[in-house]
């Protein structure tokens, strides 16, 4: 009876761990101008009313000042509906705790082997990681706007590093699909690292779900399949501006617009899928080889071999990480809110903490993203400043996505190189997490 209190303490002395460091963020941002606040979970609400209403769904904007669009597939707009229900001030404290959650759930696969090594200490470990990783650039404006990143970025990791899921491995992915297009990357992440019947679930959730908003939604359904999806940054925003750090964001600070901007970018991103998609697949299948055989009998729908081995795992992770990057930097969009996926970067770069070097680089990658570079960059570009400023000005404006085109290469070739010889099997003493719906 008395263990049993200790470990609840010590799970209530890492909630308030992490408490304690999200809670200047998050009352930061609610209690921030209303007009200025949790902009996004407005924009999903607007898409709820519009449903109930029956009004046209991508005719709807938010409240001034912002007048923003609804930009998602009416599928997303059917989960939001919910929302609406809620008052503002009630909606905005639900979304932002719900944000925390998939934090959590985040960290836990991203840190999987060093919390492990915290061995009874793993809930303050856990919470003193999500404080950590909630001060981040990118998780920060999560809050801010009130974002679904965090969403996307726990469902993805689950599907592709839980060892044994309880459900059909690929229905995350394919649901995080149906609601926001750019998880297709992971698409192709199934079909070239061999997990085809991950690949098919993905595909059939995803089409079940696009089906339903159809069935749903018809008419916002063509209308956004064969119109607002086509718009582009008539509908997302400024393709030039500071905050997409996608190669399309990037060329466009470069390049005027017209076709020599589309086409030089269209060559940039189809040389970074292919770079790309390739060291995801040598990261995940060095993990598969890593790994072996899995065993004969497991407890749910499938085994994943490279989960079961700290070495394997952060090369599992890494290839994931690989391809979320690349669903940013492909994107004609990228914002600096879906850079989310530099938590699992800085996890599968720490591994489970035996090496200092590795640790190095992750706590490296974790301090970069904490300030606003690209917004610093911005301050030195204008007029009353001179070619030499204006110039280093452009270079720190596209730091986060060429910190992004980095890590790709790091997680990629470095880390795959220098993994398998830093190897720790855990010891038949070391307690084994048990398989279950979100466990990594």
């Amino acid at each position: 009876m008395g263990g049993r209190s200790a470990d609840l303490l010590i799970v209530l002395a890492g909630v308030v761990v992490a408490a304690v460091a999200v809670a200047p963020i998050a009352s930061h941002w609610l209690t921030n101008p209303p007009d200025q606040r949790l902009v996004d979970l407005e924009v999903y609400r607007e898409g709820g009313r519009a449903v109930l209403r029956g009004a046209p769904l991508y005719d709807v904007l938010t409240q001034p000042p912002q007048f923003l669009p609804f930009t998602y597939p009416p599928f997303a707009a059917a989960l939001a509906v919910p929302f609406t229900l809620l008052p503002w001030g009630a909606a905005q404290l639900v979304w932002t705790a719900l944000i925390y959650a998939a934090l959590v759930i985040v960290v836990r696969y991203s840190f999987r082997d060093l919390i492990r090594r915290a061995g009874r200490w793993s809930p303050v470990a856990t919470g003193a990681l999500v404080g950590a990783v909630a001060w981040m650039l990118p998780d920060r404006d999560q809050i801010r706007f009130g974002q679904v990143g965090l969403f996307l970025l726990a469902m993805c990791l689950a599907d592709c590093c839980t060892r044994s899921p309880r459900w059909p491995r690929g229905v995350l992915v394919g649901l995080a699909v149906a609601i926001k297009l750019v998880p297709g990357v992971f698409l192709i992440y199934f079909l070239i690292t061999g997990r085809f019947r991950a690949a098919g679930n993905a595909v059939m959730t995803a089409a079940g779900a696009t089906l339903f908003g159809f069935m749903l939604l018809p008419s916002d359904s063509v209308d956004y399949w064969f119109g607002a999806l086509l718009q582009g940054g008539d509908r997302t925003g400024a393709i030039d501006g500071t905050t997409n750090q996608a190669i399309n964001g990037i060329v466009a600070r470069i390049i005027p617009e017209g076709t020599a901007q589309t086409g030089v970018w269209l060559v940039l991103a189809l040389v970074m899928a292919c770079v790309g998609f390739l060291l995801a697949r040598r990261a995940t299948r060095t993990a598969d080889l890593l790994a072996g055989d899995g065993p004969r009998t497991f407890a749910g729908t499938d085994h994943l071999p490279a989960a079961d081995r700290p070495a394997s795992y952060a090369l599992l992770l890494a290839g994931v990480s690989i391809t979320g990057l690349l669903s940013v930097l492909l994107s004609p969009v990228g914002w600096i809110h879906h850079f989310v996926w530099m938590i699992p970067v800085a996890g599968a770069l720490v591994g489970d903490g035996r090496d200092t070097r590795r640790c190095l680089f992750g706590v490296a990658t974790w301090f970069y993203f904490l300030w606003p570079l690209p917004w610093w960059g911005a301050r030195m570009i204008g007029p009353e400043h001179g070619y030499v400023t204006e110039f280093f000005g452009r270079v720190i404006q596209d730091l986060f996505g060429l910190a992004a085109i980095a890590s790709i290469f790091v997680l990629g070739r470095w880390l795959v190189d220098r993994a398998p010889h830093d190897d720790h099997p855990e010891g038949p003493s070391r307690k084994r997490v048990e398989v279950g719906t979100l466990t990594p």
